[in-house]
């Protein structure tokens, strides 16, 4: 099967018809594992559901503008990083809609549950992605795999093409780094 779904990223990258057609079986299971991962401890009646996340995910994976894919692993990478881009975007909105907001600073670790919290602790962890991604864009390959994609160490490696031993390593780095950008080092 993970050989069924490169050829099928191949021919649709290449304009095959019914490619397409043949690819979402495959992925769909997939894509709606990792975006109930997302979900997972979230209060009901939130305005983003795990279907709409996973048909959103879907849609920005497969714009045949943008999808250059070179083989099942990376497909799953651009995946979490299309759900990260996604639950900002929503929590953009949701502050946008609010009254007030002040910045406050939260710990990697208050933030279990990226769609069960507030959206400003999510744009604050956008923030601190976005200054890592500078110096270390690996780490945040890292995150967006782990943190926002809900994959294994394991499945990690495999879809960044790289061993557990450096995921491992680089999942440590980054929440160190993250929680002190965070600001979890001042007693929050």
């Amino acid at each position: 099967m993970p050989g069924d779904i490169t050829e099928l990223l191949v021919a649709h990258v290449q304009g095959r018809s019914g490619a397409l057609e043949a690819l979402v079986p495959l992925v769909y299971g997939d894509l709606r594992r990792l975006a109930r991962a997302q979900m997972r401890g979230r209060s009901p009646g939130g305005t983003l559901e795990t279907g709409a996340l996973v048909h959103e995910a879907y849609i920005r994976l497969i714009d045949e503008n943008r999808a250059s894919w070179q083989d099942r692993r990376h497909f799953y990478a651009v995946a979490a990083m299309a759900m990260r881009q996604i639950v900002i975007d929503h929590a953009r909105r949701r502050t946008r809609v609010k009254r007030g907001g002040g910045q406050h600073i939260t710990a990697l670790d208050d933030v279990a549950d990226p769609l069960s919290r507030d959206a400003e602790q999510m744009l604050d962890l956008d923030r601190a992605l976005s200054a890592l991604e500078a110096t270390h864009p690996r780490m945040v390959r890292v995150v967006e795999c782990r943190y926002f994609g809900g994959l294994s160490e394991q499945e990690t490696a495999e879809a960044l093409g790289t061993s557990l031993r450096t995921v491992q390593r680089e999942w440590l780095k980054a929440r160190a780094s993250l929680r002190a950008a965070l600001g979890a080092g001042q007693g929050t």
